[in-house]
């Protein structure tokens, strides 16, 4: 398995990548702000990779900005969970208002092709299933995905050593606190994890050294 990504400009969120090897095809996760467009495709050609989907573990700007021109610009399908959807026209709705006024005279868009997901809903992409599982908390349509009982995509809701913050619209603590519980400690510690921000971790080292994991242990 081939795994690369880069960290977008603003704000620093994880643009993964994912094949089965060089010179094969590729899923796109999370492209992030502002257009990193380029840097994606320089990635792409170093590996000499072709893109076949995107998939946005969640709808804040900061992992879908770039969805729309990478999507339509390779005529390739946006993955993304049902409840977060409206956020790729609409992304005020589960923003800050300080955010969002940097941002109000862009015109957001939908890619032309976009498939909305559920949980445990599992998608084969390049030759690997990708389980979505639905983990609400950090918006209300978050999601996380298995790959191949190998990879975890914990986009915003597991950090190296931390968690997603709550406080924004669609955000919730306690839908957190269930998902920390009953969707994120429940999985197996031989995952290795790939966060929207941050450094790469593993489910067993955030299980031990996590303080928010390690509040709940023995009670999922």
């Amino acid at each position: 398995m081939l795994i690369d990504s880069f960290a977008a400009q603003l704000f620093a969120t994880n643009c993964w990548v994912i094949a089965p090897k060089a010179g094969s095809e590729c899923v796109v996760i999370d492209p992030g702000m502002p257009d990193v467009s380029h840097t994606l495709d320089a990635l792409l050609k170093k590996h000499s990779l072709k893109p076949v989907a995107i998939i946005a573990t969640h709808g804040h700007l900061d992992h879908t900005f770039s969805i729309q021109p990478i999507a339509d610009g390779y005529s390739i399908p946006a993955y993304i969970h049902s409840l977060d959807r409206s956020a790729l026209a609409h992304p005020e709705r589960i923003h800050g208002k300080e955010f969002i006024a940097t941002y109000c005279d862009i015109d957001f868009v939908e890619p032309l092709d976009v498939r909305e997901l559920r949980n445990e809903e599992v998608v084969e992409l390049v030759g690997m299933k990708f389980k979505a599982i639905h983990a609400p908390g950090h918006t209300a349509g978050s999601l996380i995905f298995e790959v191949d009982e190998e990879i975890l995509i914990s986009g915003d809701v597991l950090f190296a050593g931390s968690i997603g913050r709550t406080d924004l619209p669609s955000g919730s603590a306690e839908q957190m606190e269930q998902t920390l519980r009953k969707k994120i400690l429940p999985l197996s510690d031989h995952l290795r994890v790939l966060p929207g921000h941050g450094e790469e971790t593993t489910m067993a080292k955030e299980k031990k050294s996590n303080p928010y994991l390690s509040a709940l242990k023995g009670r999922y």
